[in-house]
């Protein structure tokens, strides 16, 4: 299964907004900016993800968008259905004989189980964790 840059943008948006919880909406312009992806691209994805129920629209002046859950009620898993379809590593797995079947389905179910059990608020912390710092090497 390949994520596009649907599903991978998706992510940055939904993680950007998680980051800025509390401190009102915050427009596609600044995530776009900030990501150094394109405002155009991220307003596409943005109706689905309003139309599932996880975020919402704030208009006016200083609108944007913000989270209509919690971060930790929202999984990977949940923005990438949305945006890319069911997670499917092979197509047509039903015709496969059935040890590569078993195989496509093991696969298939292990990456569901890292994108539904990978919430939103996981990946905000992912950043604030100071183990993931570069090591520094003297020579």
């Amino acid at each position: 299964m390949k994520i596009s840059t649907k599903g991978r943008y998706g992510l940055t948006i939904m993680i950007e907004l998680a980051k800025r919880v509390g401190e009102g909406p915050v427009s596609l312009k600044t995530i776009a900016n900030e990501n150094s992806l394109s405002e155009h691209y991220l307003e596409q994805l943005v109706p689905p993800l309003r139309n599932a129920g996880l975020v919402k629209s704030v208009r006016g002046a200083y609108g944007g968008y913000l989270l209509a859950k919690e971060a930790k009620e929202i999984t990977a898993g949940d923005i990438i259905r949305i945006l890319e379809g069911p997670i499917t590593p092979v197509e047509g797995i039903e015709d496969e004989e059935p040890a590569k079947q078993a195989l496509w389905i093991r696969v298939r179910d292990a990456v569901k189980d890292v994108l539904d059990t990978t919430t939103l608020e996981d990946l905000r912390k992912h950043g604030d964790d100071d183990s993931h710092e570069p090591h520094m090497f003297y020579i």
